[in-house]
């Protein structure tokens, strides 16, 4: 892994965007981050892009690095595995847990 800056916090404009969304939003947005990880290591950063690319419509202006936030939140819920550090989308990796 690299050692690079840890992603930007969301400026006031992506703040804004972000608190107008649903818990059902929440939701979907979790059902998918977890669609788009497998038992393999997969960057944050691609596991978020998959994920905006699928909800893009329906989740219009939401930013990836508000999609790596909810990707930590699946992690310390340990619906994730992760390696690297997740303070960085491109410099950390998660994975579905082994059952």
């Amino acid at each position: 892994m690299t050692d690079t800056l840890p992603d930007p916090p969301l400026d006031l404009e992506q703040s804004l965007r972000v608190s107008k969304l649903t818990q059902g939003d929440l939701q979907e947005m979790d059902r998918e981050l977890l669609a788009q990880a497998n038992h393999r290591w997969r960057k944050v950063a691609r596991i978020a892009g998959m994920a905006i690319g699928v909800l893009a419509e329906r989740l219009p202006d939401i930013p990836d690095i508000y999609y790596a936030q909810r990707v930590r939140n699946l992690v310390a819920l340990g619906k994730l595995e992760s390696q690297g550090n997740l303070a960085c989308m491109r410099d950390s990796e998660v994975r579905l847990p082994h059952s």
